[in-house]
């Protein structure tokens, strides 16, 4: 039997399309192996957001290259959109596939060399077949499963390849949307977390009006899902519609991942995000008025050219009137084709750096003020993992609805269930719990 190994680097769309590949090999008669042993395939689905995540592709296929030199390489992924020449350079790469052919691997670079890659026993599967098998209907090493309902942009924020590498927004058919849930939910997973890259935008390349609220409502109904989660949504996609749909009663988990990028109004405008500082801190208010207990996550970008400390300091003062659960901080790195890449006023390393261990303070004090709100107070989390303690081996982990990362202590098998918990104190970056558990599984 034919082994393969997958590597993913980037989002959570990319965790997805990995995912949707996986499935389709498996089914095909492959069989997965796990890091140390070495395979007949390695798969690398990269990531070219930021300088780092072009590295760590590039770093990826030379290890795949020296824990099996016969080995037959794929590459695909943002990565190989734009920068073939790159990946090239490395050498024994076999095969370098564009996003857009990603989920036809199998069919397109696999079954047509079955001479080069076929095992005594491989499945037979007629390509009629193959196609039903398109979609997930699991999620690898997860308790939570991510969705994918939309892929694409078009804002052309000036710092950012992703339009150039992921192309225009497109949406996933409801039905089909409905279909994976509805699996993903009969193969017990109890929450699911709806992504795209542009996840905001889903329905608007559709005919019928759709929104996301309807992909959210269609869910609801499913029986056995006991949460809907969202990925990333840009400010300007928080419609009305959405919020009240999370301020009612149901199965949508209170908590928005939000990206800042900026809190500075200059450097927002040469960013090409399409909001102001006073926007997204009406919208915060806005949604802090209806839920008083909504999480808040973000993503801020450090160090874009012409970033002065003025500007940064307005970006400290966003942070800290919006009290983030968590903040995603990045440096700032050129990237080819991109408008910002021509720009002047380059930021040095090191204010960057610096920058970059204010911010982190700033949000360590912000998510610790955030999360004492919830002390004393009841809570529904869904375990995922016992937290491997060897002083506490009766200690499991998972996240609240409005994503607060949780410890529990029990001697029973809780993976996998939601249950009801009472805030008790906070210990470093962990929101930890009685041990009492005020309710079963929901």
């Amino acid at each position: 039997m034919r082994t393969i190994k997958f590597y993913t680097l980037g989002c959570k769309v990319n965790q997805y399309d990995t995912q949707s590949i996986r499935e389709r090999f498996l089914g095909y008669g492959f069989k997965e192996i796990g890091n140390g042993r070495k395979a007949d395939i390695y798969l690398i689905n990269t990531c070219t957001v930021t300088q780092r995540a072009d590295s760590e592709s590039l770093n990826l296929m030379r290890r795949a290259k020296r824990e099996n030199p016969k080995a037959k390489i794929i590459v695909t992924g943002c990565l190989a959109e734009l920068d073939e020449n790159k990946i090239k350079a490395i050498g024994g790469i076999n095969c370098i596939v564009k996003n857009k052919e990603k989920e036809n691997i199998l069919e397109n670079y696999i079954l047509k060399n079955l001479k080069t890659y076929e095992p005594t026993n491989f499945r037979t599967c007629e390509p009629a077949n193959l196609r039903t098998m398109k979609g997930i209907s699991y999620f690898s090493g997860h308790t939570r499963a991510f969705l994918k309902v939309q892929d694409g942009c078009d804002h052309f924020c000036s710092y950012c390849k992703v339009p150039l590498v992921r192309g225009a927004p497109r949406s996933k058919l409801l039905r089909e949307v409905i279909r994976e849930a509805e699996q993903l939910s009969a193969n017990g997973f109890k929450e699911i977390v709806l992504s795209g890259i542009c996840l905001g935008s889903y329905g608007r390349d559709l005919t019928g009006g759709l929104t996301l609220v309807d992909v959210i409502e269609a869910l609801e109904g499913i029986e056995g899902l006991a949460r809907i989660r969202l990925s990333s949504i840009e400010a300007g996609d928080v419609s009305e519609g959405l919020i009240h749909k999370m301020a009612e009663p149901g199965k949508l988990c209170r908590h928005l991942h939000i990206p800042i990028q900026s809190g500075d109004d200059g450097i927002l405008k040469k960013m090409n995000r399409r909001y102001t500082k006073g926007d997204y801190a009406n919208l915060i208010r806005k949604l802090r008025n209806k839920m008083p207990q909504v999480a808040v996550t973000t993503d801020v970008l450090v160090g874009f050219p012409g970033e002065t400390e003025e500007a940064f300091r307005n970006t400290l003062d966003l942070i800290k009137k919006i009290l983030p659960l968590r903040t995603h901080i990045f440096p700032y790195s050129p990237r080819e084709r991109t408008a910002a890449a021509n720009f002047d006023s380059r930021i040095s390393p090191g204010i960057i750096s610096r920058r970059i261990n204010r911010i982190k303070g700033l949000s360590q004090s912000c998510s610790l003020e955030y999360k004492r709100r919830f002390l004393n107070k009841n809570m529904q989390v869904l375990i995922e993992s016992r937290l491997r303690l060897r002083d506490n081996p009766d200690l499991w982990q998972g996240y609240s609805d409005n994503y607060i990362k949780v410890a529990v202590k029990s001697k029973r098998d809780l993976k996998n269930q939601i249950i009801s918990v009472r805030g008790q104190q906070i210990m470093g970056s962990e929101l930890f719990f009685a041990e009492n558990i005020i309710a079963t599984e929901k």
